[in-house]
């Protein structure tokens, strides 16, 4: 696309087509969510610890793809808001790392915010593509899903280990299944 096309085009349409071109970075990223939540459903009788080390590795590589799109500009987020976002998953995976008793008793934390933050982005990410694309609804409900996701991981952090994973794995598949679904519909569009 020409600088003259991209001047006639508004920004929605803009941040479609960016969308558009990069459409394998979210599949990435649905699939490194959906391996996430295979594994903790795989080893229901997973330490903390464990889930402190797999929770660590998911941060760090959904912190690299979103630092990756929003150098890139395919994002529907504002793109320092998702290097920031980014920056902090780099952040809390190495820290799981170094020190995972540590991220262990705030893991729920962590967690619930990262997926509040993430969540609220992707609700105004949507917002802001309305009138670009169709079924935007799906975008909504993931943010949505992610939103109500953080919120139960404050209120009730005394649920069990083995529930916690359940729940935490079941929302890493559903998650990694919408985005990979966003995915090949822009992937689609990519090609219109």
């Amino acid at each position: 696309m020409t600088n003259a096309n991209t001047h006639s085009l508004g920004s929605g349409a803009i941040l479609l087509h960016n969308l558009a071109r990069h459409w394998w970075a979210l599949a990435l990223r649905g699939v490194a969510a959906i391996v996430f939540g295979v594994l903790a459903f795989a080893w229901p009788g997973i330490t903390i610890l464990s889930l402190v080390m797999l929770y660590g590795a998911y941060a760090l590589v959904d912190g690299v793809f979103s630092v990756f799109a929003a150098i890139s500009g395919g994002t529907p987020a504002p793109r320092w808001w998702l290097a920031v976002v980014g920056v902090l998953g780099i952040l809390a995976g190495i820290i799981a790392f170094a020190n995972p008793v540590l991220v262990g008793f705030y893991l729920l934390w962590f967690i619930g915010a990262w997926a509040i933050v993430s969540g609220v982005m992707e609700i105004i990410g949507a917002i802001r593509l309305r009138k670009e694309i169709d079924n935007e609804w799906w975008l909504i409900l993931h943010g949505a899903i992610s939103v109500l996701f953080g919120i139960f991981l404050f209120a009730e952090p005394l649920t069990s280990a083995l529930a916690l994973i359940w729940v935490i794995g079941a929302y890493a598949i559903a998650a990694g299944g919408m985005m990979i679904a966003l995915a090949f519909r822009l992937k689609g569009h990519a090609k219109a």
